[in-house]
């Protein structure tokens, strides 16, 4: 079998739901920006590209269908890269207690059905699944047991291998129930996110820990947010993990430096991952660690 020992799996998640040009002027907003900063970054030595979506007029995130077939086809189009889509979009929940529901129009909480519609018509290799809720800024991140059971259930149906996405403690044993209960094929892949507000701290001995909780057979990565990001890229590596960084993440090359460009980060990336005697995976190769296909033998 062919050894990727010392091979890493860069993620880039070039775009997600928060902030706007004016946090920075490169975030990705339209189709053709997303799909050319995946490029760019794959150029760089990414090989799977996590995707969210938004609406080009305003910017603000979006659960469009042709937006996701637009960037999907523009990268297919020219790239073997993994694409890996969002099924966060359709989780927030704001209050708002002057209105008779209690709930604020930024409100978005939507059926599973809807939620992973886009990942069943357009039929990615992966896309992520968060399985907890939790206090995400000053909304809440709802994820009931029910929903997230059935946007399981289609993705397995789909043939989609689901990124379990977790954010504290408790998350990992929901990904654990979804494995005992059949809904989720082993060996499954989990995603540690640490740093976000009001999830678990990005430090080493809670990557640590979460790593720990793991089922023996998961393949995994972690990711920190903001001035954490590349510490997190470093301590993966270490403890034998993958890795994610991009726009979704952190803005910052480093203290005070805005990176240029999603691209710019992955290089950083690499840079790490070599000073550590590892190597960014090819497509090929990361299709072969995260078991989207058979490795040569």
């Amino acid at each position: 079998m062919k050894n990727n020992e010392n091979k890493i799996v860069i993620t880039v998640a070039v775009t997600g739901s928060i902030g706007d040009k004016s946090r920075h002027p490169a975030l990705p907003v339209t189709p053709k920006e997303i799909a050319e900063s995946a490029m760019e970054a794959c150029s760089a030595g990414a090989s799977v590209v996590h995707v969210h979506v938004r609406d080009p007029k305003t910017g603000e995130p979006s659960m469009g269908f042709e937006l996701y077939q637009e960037v999907v086809e523009r990268i297919r189009n020219v790239s073997d890269m993994v694409i890996n889509l969002t099924t966060g979009a359709g989780a927030r929940v704001v209050p708002d207690d002057s209105s008779p529901v209690g709930l604020s129009p930024e409100t978005t909480w939507c059926s599973p059905q809807k939620r992973i519609e886009h990942v069943v018509r357009l039929n990615p290799e992966l896309c992520s699944l968060d399985v907890g809720s939790m206090n995400f800024g000053q909304r809440v991140f709802a994820n009931t047991i029910e929903h997230v059971e059935e946007m399981a259930r289609l993705a397995k149906t789909a043939g989609v291998k689901p990124e379990l996405e977790v954010f504290d403690m408790g998350h990992i044993e929901i990904g654990k129930n979804l494995l005992k209960n059949g809904l989720v094929e082993s060996p499954p892949i989990f995603q540690l996110c640490l740093g976000v507000s009001w999830g678990i701290p990005a430090t080493v001995k809670n990557m640590l820990v979460m790593k720990e909780a793991l089922p023996p057979d998961a393949i995994w990565a972690g990711f920190g947010v903001g001035a954490t990001s590349f510490p997190m890229v470093a301590q993966s590596a270490l403890l034998g993990g993958n890795v994610r960084v991009g726009f979704e993440d952190n803005f910052y090359l480093s203290r005070n430096t805005p990176a240029k460009s999603n691209a710019q980060l992955v290089e950083k990336t690499v840079t790490i991952l070599k000073s550590l005697d590892k190597e960014p995976a090819s497509p090929q190769e990361a299709r072969e660690i995260l078991g989207l296909i058979q490795a040569d033998l």
